[in-house]
């Protein structure tokens, strides 16, 4: 019979303490976390980012990505997208009674290729289980920490007119590929979720000495979320281009087969960036230099005109109000 958890397990007696010892501690072998104390000490200088985030997706499992590599990623863009050298995780499971110990143990390997990608540590977590039907299987919150270098000053209210805006590739991935996994979707091409941590293409963005103003990774609301997030706190217009907007064909086919919108569909790793005008161009060239952001194009303009709107120029040539999303288009996504 499979191994699953049990409720002892989060006890805090020797069956919770033997699974932290066999399951969790080896997979993130660091001088912080092998102490086992209540909290993790280290030494940090300059300006510190901090985020922390919880993971809920339905399913667990799907393609491209899991719950465990979803958390990590998440937290390490959250970082990243304030300009933040991301350097220290927190990790804390709140898992469902019957949870099979093989899906436990591929979702800490998940989580462990995250982390060595990202060249994060985890150095503190917590593990509570629930009584069956309490959770959905599991459930992740992550804490992270980074470091920000002088001169740097990212933020959703630095938008100017005149200034680019820039998407690091495709849209739509991620939410697609979890609701096609949860209703047992099939598409001609299967689609992915784009999972990644990004914190290395920003590294590259920064160095560039480009101006860049703005950055956010569209998750939940999608690019068309994120893009009124800007204008709203910049107090400025975006105008954006349909036709210079990357979609996957099978994303696009996808959308107009379920009635959505690709510019509302969740993304997990891809970044939005507002930069000075005069370096566009330079910045396109050195992302598309790194796999995460191959397909990056300009897809607008800030704008001083209607101010706190985003407006796109269709491939009909009109032209459309792009609202904030209102309510769930996907729920669970993350």
């Amino acid at each position: 019979m499979e191994d699953k958890i049990l409720l002892a397990h989060g006890s805090g007696g020797k069956l919770m303490h033997d699974l932290v010892a066999e399951n969790f501690v080896p997979l993130f072998d660091n001088v912080f976390l092998n102490k086992l104390d209540d909290s993790a000490v280290f030494d940090l200088s300059g300006r510190l980012a901090f985020t922390t985030d919880s993971y809920v997706v339905s399913p667990i499992f799907f393609p491209g990505g899991d719950i465990g590599k979803l958390a990590v990623c998440g937290t390490v863009n959250d970082l990243a997208m304030s300009g933040a050298v991301p350097k220290y995780l927190s990790l804390s499971l709140i898992i469902e009674e019957g949870l099979s110990m093989s899906d436990l143990r591929r979702i800490m390997d998940s989580i462990k290729d995250a982390v060595r990608e990202a060249g994060v540590q985890i150095v503190t977590g917590d593990t509570k289980v629930v009584n069956r039907g309490s959770a959905d299987r599991l459930f992740v919150n992550s804490a992270g920490v980074g470091v920000i270098s002088p001169g740097v000053d990212i933020s959703g209210s630095n938008a100017r007119p005149g200034d680019m805006v820039i998407l690091s590739g495709s849209i739509g991935d991620h939410g697609i590929a979890v609701i096609s996994q949860r209703e047992g979707l099939q598409f001609s091409s299967p689609v992915e979720s784009d999972c990644a941590p990004l914190n290395s293409l920003v590294a590259e963005m920064l160095d560039s000495g480009v101006e860049i103003r703005c950055l956010r990774d569209p998750t939940r609301g999608g690019t068309a979320s994120t893009l009124n997030e800007f204008a709203s706190s910049s107090g400025v217009g975006i105008r954006i281009e349909e036709s210079s907007i990357p979609v996957q064909d099978a994303v696009q086919a996808a959308c107009e087969l379920l009635g959505f919108d690709p510019l509302y569909v969740a993304n997990e790793g891809k970044l939005v960036a507002v930069v000075g005008a005069g370096g566009a161009e330079r910045l396109l060239d050195i992302m598309r230099r790194n796999r995460y952001g191959a397909e990056s194009a300009i897809i607008g303009q800030v704008v001083a005109e209607h101010p706190g709107r985003v407006v796109m120029k269709t491939v009909m040539g009109a032209s459309r109000i792009v609202d904030m999303l209102v309510g769930e288009q996907l729920p669970r996504i993350c």
